[in-house]
This record gives structure tokens, sequence and C-alpha cells, in this order.
């Protein structure tokens, strides 16, 4: 899989700052599955279980579909937004954008509030993000006014902080092609929109005062909302549809793209100016949680501010289905930061956003190496949130408390199937930790 870097057209516009502009270059990533006339598919037919998985990922999207099919077998819906709202990334700057519908009437907040899932299984969650149906019209990011008709009802679901009820009209019945993205939240059938009614819209009054406000940059915006007790589910939804910075220079951001820039806008504002300035913790911290099929490591070092992101995917996992052997990655940034795009993406902003506001609330720094085992069980890709939202809950526990690194360390190697030793190899920081002797050690006081 070749991964390859490009500048991104819409930051510059977002954000005025040169190296957080650098730390959000994201890269555009399009992964195509193709089966071949004696692929594994073919052959298991999701009876055998050829992939290695517990359970067949294309049966739970077509159990998914058609547990949604026979509500969407029209041309108009009418139910409650969660709210949600979704911007396509393809053919930028024309992109596709619009709101998200189940055909349900009532308290569907749940649908779209990656904050409220942890401790849900699979079935559940794909059963919210399928029953939601796209809503979507051609716009161009930058010329988004000229839509004004679709995009201002869509923008008004966007500052909701309740569900609003919507009845859409398509052009034709919705598709049954569901979206499953390692970036994004799986979601469900679209189908072009023709016209849209809402009823009952209620502003999250601390988000339409930033959508108002024409000389306060996207930047600040997001700051302050997330202090303010924001949700970041919700600023990244109204981020994404251009609801912040300077009024000549706000732009449409495509939702995968938002995500990682509210992540990475606020963990980096944290970090700067409420970690760094904090004592070192003294002792060696570890905290985990398992969920889904995921094992998530976090150990926090007495140091200054430095961060790592690892990730090792078994045999039979989606970014290694046919490989003998883990797959792992890594990518870190010292104290200075980091003026690249993360090499593992999306998710080294979501567990970095987790850390920081942890260690802002604790008033400490440390230096964090964050770790995260996938399994076959892990069935199918549920976006970028699983991991801040995992390891905002692993951090809510007591951790376990150690003296010394070697005590810690072996008490992670209980924690995972791979061996400690795979982990150290590829961890920049443990490395360091472990090789490097600190100039304290010959001082004498």
């Amino acid at each position: 899989m070749k991964k390859v870097q490009a500048k991104i057209p819409w930051l510059e516009h977002v954000i005025n700052d040169e190296k957080i502009a650098g730390d959000i270059n994201v890269r555009s990533l399009d992964i195509i599955v193709r089966f071949r006339d004696k692929g594994l598919c073919l052959y298991c037919r999701g009876g055998k279980l050829l992939c290695g998985r517990p359970r067949c990922p294309a049966l739970i999207r077509l159990f998914s579909f058609m547990k949604t099919k026979n509500l969407i077998e029209t041309e108009a819906i009418s139910g409650s937004s969660p709210p949600g709202v979704f911007v396509g990334r393809i053919g930028y700057p024309y992109v596709y954008a619009g709101p998200l519908v189940p055909p349900i009437i009532g308290d569907t907040s749940l649908f779209d509030f990656p904050e409220g899932w942890i401790g849900r299984t699979a079935d559940e969650i794909i059963g919210f993000r399928t029953k939601l149906v796209r809503g979507k019209f051609r716009v161009n990011v930058k010329k988004h006014l000229d839509n004004q008709a679709l995009l201002s009802k869509t923008l008004e679901i966007a500052l909701s902080r309740e569900p609003v009820d919507a009845e859409v009209i398509f052009k034709r019945k919705p598709s049954g092609i569901f979206l499953f993205d390692d970036e994004v939240q799986p979601m469900g059938p679209s189908a072009q929109l023709s016209r849209i009614e809402l009823g009952n819209v209620k502003f999250d009054h601390r988000v339409e005062r930033a959508y108002n406000d024409y000389d306060l940059r996207a930047e600040e915006a997001v700051l302050d909302l997330y202090l303010s007790g924001t949700p970041v589910s919700a600023i990244q939804r109204a981020f994404s549809l251009g609801a912040f910075g300077i009024k000549r220079q706000r732009r449409l951001v495509p939702t995968r793209w938002s995500i990682t820039a509210v992540d990475s806008l606020i963990s980096r504002r944290l970090i700067e100016d409420r970690v760094k300035n904090n004592p070192e913790i003294d002792e060696y911290q570890v905290y985990s949680l398992s969920y889904l099929g995921n094992k998530f490591v976090i150990l926090m070092l007495p140091s200054k501010w430095m961060y790592e992101w690892i990730e090792a995917w078994h045999p039979g996992t989606m970014w290694n289905p046919q490989s003998n052997g883990v797959a792992m990655g890594s990518d870190w940034e010292g104290y200075r930061g980091r003026t690249t795009y993360a090499s593992l993406g999306g998710c080294y902003y979501a567990v970095r956003l987790a850390v920081a506001e942890f260690l802002a609330k604790e008033g400490r720094q440390a230096s964090v190496v964050a770790m995260r085992e996938i399994h076959p069980e892990y069935i199918m890709p549920l976006g970028v949130w699983i991991n801040r939202e995992s390891v905002r809950e692993a951090l809510k526990h007591d951790g376990k408390k150690f003296d010394t690194l070697k005590e810690a360390l072996e008490y992670i190697g209980t924690k995972f199937t791979i061996p400690l030793e795979e982990w150290i190899k590829t961890s920049t920081i443990m490395k360091n930790e472990i090789l490097q002797e600190k100039i304290t050690k010959f001082l004498r006081f």
C-alpha cells in the first residue's frame, strides 16, 4: 500500500498558523478492495470464515442493509436528524454535502454521538449509523453560498443541540451502498437531495455565537467551544459546514478532514497552554482498556512532554488481511511538536487529544506512549472515534503506578499477546528511555 502526502488547499483558508497547517497536512488515501475469481470471499461465502475474523463483515453489511431497506423504499423520508451532517471529499473543491436523516421520529441523538458509544456492541453502533440516510447536493467549498437553499437548512442542522425533525425529498430512491471507513463513522444509503423542510430547530447557543462572530478565527472558536464543554463531535460537525472563522475565509471542510483538524487543533493548544508548564509526574503510570477486539495501553513516563502512538494489527484484521505476521507502525513527536502530518493518520491526533486533556486536567506533564493491539474480533472500521473515546475511558479509571520502568514494562507485557520486545523495537520513546542515560545520573546533590 503506497502512502502519498499531499498538501490540502482548504487548510490555508481555515487556519493562519503555518505550524498547525503543517501538523494537519492531510494525505489522501483511497483503498479499493476487489474480490477476484479465486479470492477467499468466493470460496468462503460467509460460512467458513477463511479471512480469520469471527464474523463475516460482508454479511453484517448485508443484514444492516436489509433492516434499513424497507424503510427507504421511497423518494421521501421523514425523520429526526441526530443532528448529523456529512461533507464528502471526492472531487474537491466540488464535493457532496448534506444532512443525515434516519426514517425514525424521536430521540435519535445517540446515532451521531460517539462520546456515548463506549460499551456498545459493534452491531449496535453499526445499527445506529446504517439507519442514517445521506441526503446530498453538489457544492463548491469555496463558493458554498451559491447553493443557499439546501446549504442553509443543512447548516441549521449542524448548529442544533438536539435532534431536528426533517422531511427530505430525494431525486430518486436512496442507494443500497453503505460507507465503512477507518476515519469516519459508518453511514447508511445516500441519494441526491431535492428539497428539505425542518421543524423544531433548537440551536446550541455556544456554537451559534461562534458562527455569528465573523471576526473570530476558526482556531479560537474551536478552542473556546471545547473549553466551554461543547462535545468534540458537535464542534467537528459545525467545523465541516464552515461555521467558524473570518467571514471571507470560511469554507466547507470534508468531514474526514474536519475530524482530524479539530482533534489536532484542540490537542495542540492544550499541550502548549495547559500541559507543558506543569510539573512532571513522579512515577511510571499505566492505563488499559479492552473494547471490541482492541486492546489499549497507555504508558506515562516521568519526563517532559513527548507523545507516541503505536498500532499493531494481527493477521486476519482489516489492514493486515493475508499476512502471517503482525503488522506494526508508529509515529511520535518530541517536546517541540511536529510539522508534518502523522503517518498513522487521524488516529494519532484523536488519541493525542485524549491524553492531552487528561494531563491538562491533572495539572501534570509526561512522556506518553499509547498503544493499540487490534485482533480479528474487530471486524470492520468504525472510525477514529474508537481510539479517542477508548483512551478517554481508560484514563477515567485508576491506573497502575510503578517506581521503575522495568516494572511498568513487565506489567504491560501481561496486557498484550504480542511480545513486549516487539513493542519496544517499534517505539522510539521506549527505546530512548531504556538505552539513553540522562545527565542527572552523573550529578551529585
